[in-house]
């Protein structure tokens, strides 16, 4: 059963890191915005000079691993190197979602720019346990050789579940209704403020806001934000990510110098 589960992820690692590594090639090759790398991870944890680099690198480090997932199977180290690539990656986007909220991931260039959240780290883990499983068995090219109906059944599971975690369907099928990426759309500030006021962010403040109307607004990028009057002379700021069946909502509370009393987080989950 093992072999069976391996010799259909297998395919699906190599797409994976194929699409990744040439999504990041043509994001690098065509960053035409100062500092448009810097909302993508991993671009992001660059300084802002290697930041092509860095996602350069990492493209060509996702395309080495399919020769290496297919010409080194039995590799004691090598077959071991897509396992600790994607657990990194896990480790890397569940660590940018905490101190980068507002970044995407960029695991397959500028249609992964939505913030990241747990689908886009349960996909990460997915293909880690699915590395670990294709570095144990080791199929390599013989599993073509070997290929049976239920191989096929585990093949159409794995790429169902991956499709699922993926929210880069949902802003591509946005770019193709809207031809534009969410930092060009012209987005209309009510919907935006309806959709904060549906959210849980807006419920947990809700007690202690003075108005149901923002005393200021303002757009950067795919962010709405706004400012509501609350008690004791503070401000509740919210930020609504503008595209998105599921909009990620954060809040935080500043006081009349702008300082933050509570720092911006995540008051709604995100469906990244």
């Amino acid at each position: 059963m093992l072999s069976t589960i391996a010799a259909a992820a297998l395919p699906i690692l190599i797409a994976m890191l194929l699409l990744g590594g040439v999504a990041k090639l043509f994001m690098a090759g065509s960053d035409a915005e100062p500092g448009g790398l810097g909302r993508l991870g991993p671009a992001v944890l660059a300084p802002p000079r290697f930041r092509k680099a860095a996602m350069i690198g990492c493209a060509l480090g996702e395309l080495g691993l399919i020769g290496v997932l297919l010409l080194l199977p039995d590799h004691a180290v090598a077959r071991w190197m897509p396992v600790a690539f994607f657990t990194v990656a896990t480790y890397v986007l569940w660590d940018l979602r905490r101190r980068r909220p507002d970044v995407g991931c960029g695991c397959f260039g500028e249609v992964s720019a939505a913030p990241i959240g747990m689908r886009s780290i349960g996909r990460a883990a997915v293909l880690a346990g699915a590395a670990v499983i294709v570095a144990v068995e080791s199929p390599g090219l013989a599993a073509l050789s070997s290929w049976s109906w239920m191989t096929t059944a585990w093949l159409a599971g794995g790429v169902t579940l991956l499709l699922l975690l993926s929210t880069e369907i949902e802003e591509t099928t946005s770019r193709l209704r809207h031809r534009a990426p969410c930092e060009q759309r012209a987005i209309p500030a009510k919907r935006a403020l309806s959709r904060l006021q549906s959210s849980t962010a807006w419920r947990s403040h809700a007690p202690v806001l003075m108005s149901d109307e923002p005393a200021d607004t303002w757009r950067e990028l795919c962010w709405r934000f706004f400012v509501f009057p609350a008690q004791d002379g503070a401000d509740v700021v919210f930020a609504v990510y503008l595209s998105g069946r599921r909009p990620a909502v954060k809040s935080a509370i500043v006081n009349a110098d702008g300082q933050p009393i509570t720092p911006l987080r995540e008051s709604m989950r995100v469906s990244a």
